[in-house]
């Protein structure tokens, strides 16, 4: 006999406990599964050194789900968004999207990703009509017309009225369900880790290009007494490997010389993670009964802080629908609607980050220096400009 949900999550990473989280605001069970136990310290095994810029609506919507304010005194605002174009080890031309120019609030606030990770767990452990169950995978899929039917590792069965696959790039309930995607890859792998500087980011994020992919300096809440910040250093599978295997002294020379010096000599002080890199997009975001979110759905290199968001704006979605029409939750027109709405978006962000990263590789001079020009027009045109961050923020 299966144990009845409204809402079963399979996936227990940032985006599913954020799902489970959502839902349970709107007064529905929901069982949330992973197959490991969540990493909630930064130097623990298996931690996710990476860092989350969370954009104004991603705050907005974990605001409203309760989220936030576990989250915020931890955070440290995103206010200008620097790029910068490098020639060797120094800054050519630099070019700052402020958000000053669209409201009084920053673009977004940055946080480790095991901290949020950490702060959602303890929120999941005191919402009623949440069950959390960290150890278990998702085994075998079964959906009708009425409901969705997972089969667990341990033999247990679960049946909801809307699956929810958060379940990662390999999605295993995306597989069971027979969903196929386009996967694009680029050689290239990310290096993510975190650093103190004697400069203060003043909450600047900074990506530079060079070659091989953006170098990313975003803010952190100081360490130590310290001012901090996250970096996502992306280069080639080669020299990302050669990167992450150097002794800390060297490493921490190439840091100097990567980022042109602007926060000063970098100091390591967490491991380091790499990250392959690609890009992919499922066929389709629905099947009966059940709904693909988060990396089970699509995922980006991290440029432009649009991976987790892309994610929470799915969530977005799926909540909005779930509160016009609860006795709906996971019929056929609540994922018609959530398949017409999320889908062109999202390829659409997929084509352009896309574009955005094969442009950050080049190594040849004249198309750097159309990268370089290019970017000094978009900054010049004030429209263009406030535009560019719009649509970064995920605005319409």
């Amino acid at each position: 006999m299966a144990e009845q949900f409204d809402i079963v999550v399979s996936g227990g990473g940032i985006a599913g406990m954020a799902a489970a989280a959502g839902f349970a605001t709107l007064g529905v069970t929901v069982a949330c599964i992973d197959p490991e136990p969540p990493v909630t310290a930064e130097a623990a095994q298996g931690a996710d050194l990476r860092s989350t810029a969370l954009l104004r609506p991603s705050v907005e919507l974990l605001r409203g789900i309760g989220l936030w304010p576990r989250l915020a005194p931890h955070a440290a605002a995103l206010q200008v968004m620097r790029i910068i174009e490098a020639e060797a080890a120094e800054a050519r031309l630099v070019r700052d999207f402020d958000a000053s120019d669209l409201s009084n609030e920053p673009f977004g606030w940055n946080l480790p990703n095991w901290l949020i990770r950490r702060e959602m767990v303890v929120h999941l452990a005191g919402l009623a009509g949440v069950s959390f169950r960290p150890g278990l995978a998702t085994t075998a899929v079964f959906t009708r017309e009425g409901s969705a039917q997972v089969t667990l590792s341990d033999g247990s069965r679960l049946e909801a009225r809307l699956l929810v696959a958060a379940d990662g790039r390999e999605s295993p309930v995306r597989k069971a369900l027979g969903i196929g995607l386009r996967k694009l890859r680029y050689g290239q792998k990310a290096l993510a880790f975190s650093v103190t500087h004697p400069v203060p980011h003043q909450n600047v994020s900074t990506e530079i290009h060079r070659s091989g992919g953006p170098f990313t300096l975003v803010p952190l809440p100081d360490r130590e007494g310290l001012p901090s910040s996250a970096i996502v250093w992306m280069e080639r599978g080669p020299e990302a490997e050669r990167l992450a295997a150097l002794p800390v002294p060297d490493f921490e020379a190439a840091l100097l010389d990567r980022s042109c010096g602007i926060l000063g000599p970098l100091r390591l002080v967490t491991g380091r993670a790499l990250w392959p890199m690609a890009s992919q997009i499922a066929h389709r975001f629905t099947a009966e009964r059940t709904a693909l979110i988060a990396e089970a759905a699509h995922v980006v290199p991290p440029i432009g802080a649009q991976g987790l968001n892309m994610s929470l704006a799915d969530l977005a979605c799926l909540l909005e629908l779930a509160r016009r029409d609860p006795a709906g939750i996971g019929a056929p027109a609540m994922l018609a609607a959530y398949q017409r709405q999320r889908w062109p978006e999202v390829a659409a962000r997929v084509a352009g980050i896309d574009a955005l990263n094969r442009a950050s590789m080049f190594g040849a001079k004249p198309m750097r220096e159309a990268r370089a020009a290019a970017l000094a027009a978009m900054h010049a045109l004030g429209p263009i400009r406030r535009g560019l961050m719009l649509a970064g923020l995920g605005a319409r």
